[in-house]
Order: structure tokens, then sequence, then C-alpha cells
């Protein structure tokens, strides 16, 4: 038998790969296109590390699974090679970027072949080829001729690590999501693409996700985080005046029903009105120091130290409430946000957290417009209906089998823990309690009764009747006395069921009304502020209205109007760096002065691409423009449009454009190498979308929701055919591995070279222990040691398919054991690669290997095959090497996935749960297809079923064929 030597294996089998094409389909002509793709990676290092592999082997595993499955799999690879991870790479090795780009280009390709993965290697592309590039500027100067690309001076995020501004997604938690800088505000003039015009289709695709029907499924977390981000809120636009001035302030609010309870204004410190009120404010050294001390706050800064709420009140200044017509203080505080909103708000301390902290710091009013309550959701209160005052009582019972009250649950009620019901006409509180326990629970002893909470007015709301009924809420603790119960009938326990919904989530350690108390007398004793809905209260006319009808009706009292808001901030493109897209645009003085004159004209197309000149000094130098600022060949041009002399835009293209729209060059970068159009037409619509598509979740609104915003442009133009305009059909956001206990990153020094392992273990080692580590999209911990096991593994395996005596054999008779294990294999490894398992696909292809080496003697040339072909995914060179073994030509990569026979595998026996009032009491293996009677019969036999049905009467029988069977019994 010959050594496994992986190193000759896997070189051999590399290069056979590679010549013969096994991976490259015919995009042309192919019968069953599938876009197998994997974000690609941005060379900002020495190399590729073990996360990147785990990406890129994961994705590699599902592509040649589909390419099994009779499918022409197309899974390209490239370089991310733009921008400022690259920059600062070169930076800090004291490189330029554009020499250093050839040198990372080798090494990177390098390592993604050597780990075995299947790409298409003649459609590779890279950010910062010309010929790529030119159709980045291309898409940038079509943004700007349909008005979605404009020029504008705002605040903008700039990290002074990285000497350039920043989009709002490029901000991790008030820090630069590359070098975790805190990131401070800067007024410049930028270049942005308007992606809020399409911030409504963003988030209502994302609502139609999945779309069974045409197949579109993403992974969760990433729609959660994109529908955050994207932060869609309907509210009103409301005015309130400055007194004796011109000006107004301008808010937008979710609450306009609590507008009456506003008892100040804050605007933030970077609010554009507060220059307009100069003259007007009498402190203005103070309000400007304090504005100034603001300015080098981060967001995070200022979001982290909200709790300390400072501020200064604008004294001579008065704003005037529509509602209430009462004048109020006008305060600046950084709590507020000037890219929230309007940048200033309507303050409701009474029914705002941050509100309520600062207007009991600065002992501002504090008036309570909205009364919680809770609502009945199968009997909601109804317009036009009278409201009918009704003494409520509510029993929380000490258990009497426990030393201690249940904890209660409002979404479950235990049953005998919890009541709750209406006193009678005339009837005191505490025999009403004890009537409703008596009715709801058969209990008639009582012990103690304590009654724990106030009355409560106007909190607790239902329709019952022709009538709207709120209450008077009275809480009692009762502990039962021992004794046995009458029984309740079902009847009366459906009279006495009431579901009460709170129309907030609110905790619930005491139950849910008592939970109500609580916040109602915290509300009266002025110790926190009711954020939730409720019922309107000193408000004038608006008065016991339902806080959600009275939203509207307050909005129009006041002259406001209703709006829609996001949070969502058009994407910020400028960068004022070297390596990355020139912007292609050129400014124009004297177009600019003519009448309706426009000074920026796009470059035009036959000018494209503009190209990056080779810059000696490229280092940022951190005052706001890119080093080609200093490149007068570079920025000296004509104007398109007059030809005068002109001056060409020094900024570079933030690198997620360039990231955006790859996918659509990839299937077309041969075909459209002659440079006249970015995709084929043909192509595109032959692959696109995209049919799986795997990378990491940090960039859910980074690169996913910047290409999800251009396709949908593409497809308004008529560029891109697919439905909605999504470019992707299915999105998987693999997990992460971390080392050491924290995320692998290069500041940590924790990072991982995949180098070293492929050479010592072999790639096919590295592969299945990254894959074996943990669920892909889960992520895992990197720890050597558990590679051993998978090369002991692997070793078997060769050891098995490589005893010549044996391999002879080809046996017709299997061992029936065997072959059943063999296709339920099959069964739990397809299954498992289509949802990504890999990890427990590898678990089942070594306990399959075992039943093997069992039975080696009787192995057939067909089960040898089968194995191979599961384990080929995971492991393709040691596979490809044992197939060609057993004397078969074609590759095992494109030969066809296993099929199992579900009448090997199916079951001939069953658990049949027994049940006594719907309550399982025993659980019992049996024959699939008993019937009924049979059942009943194995069932009565058990002792604790007997012991459950004693002096009991069977009133009924229901059984659900291979399920179970319930005996519903009752007293006789």
């Amino acid at each position: 038998m010959s050594k496994y030597d992986f190193q000759k294996i896997e070189k051999k089998w590399q290069r056979f790969w590679r010549d013969k094409k096994v991976y490259e389909p015919d995009l042309k002509k192919a019968k069953k296109p599938f876009y197998n793709l994997m974000m690609f990676p941005y060379p900002s290092a020495e190399g590729l590390h073990v996360g990147n592999m785990y990406a890129f082997t994961g994705g590699d595993i599902y592509g040649r699974f589909k390419r099994m499955q009779s499918y022409d799999v197309f899974q390209p690879m490239g370089l991310d090679g733009f921008g400022i991870h690259s920059e600062n790479y070169a930076l800090k090795i004291g490189a330029h970027p554009m020499k250093q780009a050839e040198v990372s280009e080798k090494r990177f390709y390098k390592q993604l072949e050597m780990i075995g993965n299947g790409f298409a290697w003649e459609e590779k592309l890279e950010t910062y080829d010309p010929d790529y590039y030119k159709w980045t500027q291309w898409i940038f100067t079509q943004l700007f001729k349909h008005g979605l690309a404009y020029r504008k001076k705002a605040p903008v995020n700039w990290c002074p690590s990285c000497k350039t501004v920043l989009a709002d997604e490029q901000v991790i938690t008030g820090k630069c999501e590359r070098c975790s800088h805190a990131v401070i505000k800067k007024e410049l003039e930028q270049w942005f693409f308007k992606i809020t015009k399409y911030a409504d289709k963003l988030l209502k695709n994302l609502e139609n996700l999945p779309d069974r029907q045409a197949g579109i499924d993403w992974s969760e977390r990433v729609k959660i985080a994109q529908r955050n981000w994207i932060g869609r809120s309907e509210g009103a636009e409301i005015q309130f005046p400055i007194l004796n001035s011109q000006f107004s302030i301008k808010v937008f609010t979710t609450r306009p029903d609590t507008l009456f309870g506003a008892t100040y204004m804050v605007l933030a410190p970077e609010h554009e009105l507060i220059k307009s009120l100069e003259s007007k404010i009498e402190n203005l050294e103070e309000v400007r120091k304090y504005v100034e001390k603001t300015e080098n706050k981060s967001e995070e800064e200022r979001i982290a130290e909200g709790g300390k709420k400072t501020g200064v009140e604008f004294k001579g200044v008065k704003a005037v409430n529509p509602a209430t017509k009462e004048e109020i203080s006008v305060w600046v505080a950084d709590y507020v946000l000037g890219n929230v909103g309007t940048g200033a708000i309507m303050a409701v301390p009474a029914h705002d957290q941050r509100d309520f902290e600062f207007a009991k710091k600065f002992n501002l009013p504090i008036k309570q417009v909205v009364a919680p309550h809770f609502i009945d959701r199968e009997n909601p209160p109804q317009d036009g209906k009278k409201r009918v005052p009704r003494r409520v009582v509510q029993g929380i019972i000490k258990h009497w089998n426990k030393d201690k009250v249940l904890q209660l649950q409002w979404r479950e009620f235990p049953w005998k823990t919890f009541v709750i019901g209406g006193a009678e006409e005339g009837e005191q509180l505490e025999e009403a309690v004890k009537r409703e326990i008596r009715e709801e629970t058969g209990f008639k002893n009582f012990k103690s009764i304590k009654k724990i909470g106030g009355e409560m007015r106007s909190e607790f709301y239902a329709a019952h009747k022709e009538e709207n009924r709120y209450a008077e809420m009275h809480v009692f603790y009762v502990e039962l006395a021992d004794g046995e119960q009458d029984e309740v009938s079902d009847e009366e326990k459906q009279i006495h069921k009431l579901v009460w919904v709170p129309s907030v989530e609110i905790p619930t350690s005491y139950g849910p009304i008592a939970e109500l108390a609580h916040i109602c007398n915290a509300l009266k004793k002025g110790e926190q502020a009711y954020t939730g809905e409720g019922i309107i209260i000193n408000s004038g006319k608006f008065n016991e209205l339902i806080s959600e009808k009275a939203k509207w009706e307050i909005t129009k009292f006041v002259g406001g109007k209703k709006e829609i808001h996001y949070r969502l901030r058009d994407w910020l493109i400028s960068r004022q760096r070297y390596w990355g897209v020139p912007i292609p645009m050129i400014y124009c003085e004297k177009c600019a002065r003519l009448p309706g004159g426009q000074g920026w004209q796009p470059v035009p197309e036959k000018d494209l691409p503009v190209k990056l000149p080779f810059v000696k000094d490229f280092q940022p130098k951190g005052k706001g423009q890119s080093p080609l600022a200093s490149e007068k060949s570079f920025y000296e041009t004509k104007c398109p449009k007059c030809g005068g002399e002109a001056r060409r835009e020094t900024d570079v293209s933030d690198t997620f454009l360039d990231s955006a729209w790859y996918y659509l060059r990839y299937p077309s970068t041969r075909s459209a190498r002659s440079g006249q159009v970015p995709w084929d037409s043909e192509i595109t619509k032959k692959w696109l979308p995209v049919d799986m598509y795997i990378g990491g979740a940090e960039h859910s609104v980074l690169h996913l929701l910047y290409s999800r915003f251009l396709a949908m442009v593409f497809h308004d133009w008529d560029l891109v055919h697919f439905k909605n305009g999504e470019p992707f059909t299915v999105f998987r956001a693999h997990g992460l591995l971390i080392s050491e206990g924290k995320k692998m990153s290069k500041s940590k020094g924790n990072i991982v070279n995949p180098d070293f392992y492929v050479k010592k273990f072999g790639a096919d080692a590295f592969r299945m222990y990254l894959m074996f580590l943990a669920p892909f999209e889960q992520g895992g911990d990197f720890r050597d040691a558990g590679i051993l096991g998978i090369t002991r593994f692997l070793e078997r395996v060769w050891k098995l398919f490589n005893d010549d005596k044996k391999n002879k054999k080809d046996e017709k008779g299997i061992d029936k054991n065997l072959e059943k294990s063999l296709h339920q294999a099959i069964k739990k490894v397809t299954e498992d690669i289509e949802n990504l398992h890999y990890n427990t696909a590898i678990s089942t292809l070594m306990i399959l290997l075992g039943k093997m080496e069992e039975q080696k003697d009787k192995l057939s040339a067909n089960t040898r095959q089968k194995f191979l072909k599961l384990l080929a995914p995971f492991a393709p060179h040691i596979t490809e090497e044992l197939w060609h073994n057993l004397g078969l030509k074609q590759s095992i990569h494109k030969d066809s996935w296993p099929i199992y026979d579900l009448k090997l595998i199916k079951e001939k026996t069953f658990k049949l749960v027994v049940q006594v009032n719907g309550k399982m009491r025993d659980i019992i293996t049996i024959d699939k297809g008993i019937s009924q009677k049979e059942a009943e019969a194995v069932a009565l036999s058990l002792e604790n079923i007997k012991r459950h049905i004693r002096n009991k009467k069977i009133e009924k029988i229901i059984f659900i064929e291979n399920r179970l069977i319930n005996f519903v019994v009752s007293n006789r």
C-alpha cells in the first residue's frame, strides 16, 4: 500500500484541474447555470489568514456540491485591491500601493489556489485594473446624469487616523470600521449618492424576503441589520414658532399624541438655527462655549455621556407649543444629534426617559398626557361606544404545593397561579377575589388575603358587549389553605378566560396588571417616564382618545403634516486618499458663472478611464484633500462643455463603489474586454441574479446595502432584468473564527497563517478541520490541536481504499445494515450541505467510515464510489486521487451526486406518546401502522397510565396514527 503523500497529491490535482479547466463552465452554452459567489478579499496584509480561508472553503464546498448535482457552476474569484485597507498596508511596510498591488496579487492568488478551491480563474478581476475601474467611473457619471450623484458642503465623519471622510455605514459605534479610531465631525464639500431615494424600496424588498416563489432567501440577521439601519419612522412634522421672531423650530416626532406634554425644546449643538437666534440669546457667550465644547466629541461620546445630561438654556428665547399656546424654554444639549430627525426635539419628559432625566436635573415641568392601559385584543375598544367604569380585581396566588409565588408571564397565564375578574355590584373586593378564585380554580379554602395595589383609573381598557369599559384596578396577594378543590367545568373555564395584552412590552415580574400598578405609581410619584401608548389625558378635547388615533387628530389640529423619515443617510462617496478610483468629474469656473450654468461636468465616456497616476508622495496629508491635489499634471484639464480651463476632481471614490457591482462583471470579463460595455447583457440574463452568495455579516450595511441600491438603479435604467432589482437570490452570512477568545485581527496579534497548516497537514485536512469546528454560519474558536483527528480520518480513508486485494473485489452483495447506513448518510450529508451544516456532515462521514471498515472484506465498488462522492466537496484532492485509482476517468467533481433510496432508510418503528387529559405520561417504541385498538391495549397495560386513570372514567380516546394516543378521563 502506497503512503498518503498529500503534498504530491494536492499539487498534482490542482495542476490537473487548472490545465483541464474542470471548474470553467461554458458561460454561453450552460444548460443549468448556478452562480456561486463569495465576497472577494482585499489585500491589506501579507496574505490571507485562517478566517479568510474559513469563508472561502465553506463557499467552495457548496459550489462543489451543486456541480455534482449536475449544475454548471460558475465560481469566480478576484481582488478588491483599491482602498484604505491596501493603502494603509503599503504605508506600514514602506511600499508604494501601485507596486505592492502586483506583489499582493501573486501572493493572494497562490494562497487561494493552494487550498484547492474550484475557482474559475479565467474570469478573475482586480478592482485596480483600468479595464475594470473604467466602468466604475462610468457608473458614477451615469448616476450624476440621472440626478443621483451630487456635491454639497456638509458635516461629515472624519477619521483622524486614516485622514479621510467615512460614510455613516463605516462608523461603528462612533469609531472607524477600519482602524477603530474615534471619528469626529468635519465640515467639507463632498460627493454623495442619493441612496435615500431608494430607502423605501430597499426596506420593502426586505419584507418580501424570503420570497419562496422567487427562490429568494437571506440570513435573518442581515435583514434585521439592514432594516434597523434604514430605520423607517412614521410620524409628524410640527413647527414650534419662536416668540417675537420670524423663525420656528421644526421637529419630527413619532409621538405627536404627546404634544400637549411638550414643556421645553432642545436643539442639537450643530443646529443651524442657533446662529440665526444669536441676536436674541442673552447668554450668547455661554451658549457658544457649550457648542464649541461639543464640536470635538464623537457621536459615540455624546451618546455614552447622555446620562450626564448637560445643556444650556437660551435666555431671552421662548418657543410656543402650538397645541397649548404656552411659552416654553429653548435649550441646546448634546444628547440631541444633528443628523437624527431635524436636529431638534420637542421634549416631553413624562413620556421620554432622556427628556425626563434632563427635566429632573434642570427642574423643568413634567406633564403626563398618556395614561398606560391594557387592551383586550379579542374585543378592542370601539369608536362611538360609551365608556363605563368597572371595579376589577386581580389575585396573585401562592401555589399550595410550593413555598413561593410562581413568576407570572402574561403570555402564558399559568393555571392556578393567577386570576382576574370583575367585582359584582355591591360586592366587597376581598369577596370578589375569593369568588373569582373559586370559579376559576375550584379552591375554596383561604389562609390569607392582602391588598397590594391601590385604585387606578383608566389604565385598563376593553370593549365588552355594547360598551367600552375601563378599570378601577385592585390587586391582592392570596395564600390558599390545604384542601381538596372542586372540579371546574370546561364551560366555566371558558367563561373566565381573559387574555389581557399590554399596549407596550413591559417587565412582568409580578404579573401584567401588578406591573402596571407599579408603573402607574412610579408615574404619580415622578420617578420615571411612561413611553408606551395608552389613553390621552390632560389634552383638552382629545382626552380619552386612544393614543394611536390621537396622533393624527392632534397633528391635524396644530397644522402639522404626516411624514416618513429614515435613519439612512445619503452615501458619502468622496475619499481624501490616493489609492482609489479617481472621481470622473471636472469643475469649470466659467460654466458655473453662466446663467443657470453648471460648474461640475462628468468626464465624457470616450475619455474614460481617468487613470490613477503614479504619485511618489501618496501619503494622506489630513487637510481634507487627496494627494492628487498636489499633482498639477493630473488636475489641470479642459472643460468638456466649453473647452476652457478647468480643474479635475482630486478625491477618489469609496472602495465600496468598486465592489458594489463586481458580481455583474465576473461572467462578462472575457466577453466585455473589448471595452464597449460593462457587462454582457445576454450572459447577464443567463447567469444573474447570483444563486448563492456567501460572505461576512459585518458587511450587512456596507457592501450588501450598496450593492442592492446600485442593482435597483440599474433595474430602473433597464440594465439588469432580475426581479425587484435584487442581485443575490440566497445570501448566507458565515460565522467568524476567533483565536485566543478574540476575533482574528492584526491589531490583536492573533492572526493564524494558513500556509503552515497546509504545508504540514495538507489542504484537505485543513479544509475539513475548519468546517468541523462549528456550524458554518456560527463560527468557532480555532485550536490547532483538533486537526490531528482529521488527519487520522483521512489516513484511514487512504488505507481502506488502497488495499489492492480488497479494491479488486466488486462483490454484488452488501451487508443490509451497511447499505442502510450508506443511504442514511447520503440523505444526512445532502441535507447538511444544503443547510451549510458542514460539521455534522463530516461527523456522519466519520461514522460511515467506521461501519465500512467493519465490512471492509465485503465493500463493493459502488459503495466505495458513493462514499468518495460524499467526501469530495470537503476533501477534493484525496477523493480525486482515490477515484482515479478505482479506474474512473472523469473527475469525481464532475460526476453525479449520490441519491438515497427512501425505502432503505424508512424506519419501521416510532415513539408513541401516551397522554392522559392532554398531559404526557409515557412514551413507548412501537411498530409503525399499529391500529388504535392495538395502541389502546398496549397503552393501558403501562403502569404509569394505570396510575393516572385509576378510579377515573374514560370519556374519550383521541388517536393520531404513528404519533400519540390521549385518554380523556373524569372523576366517577
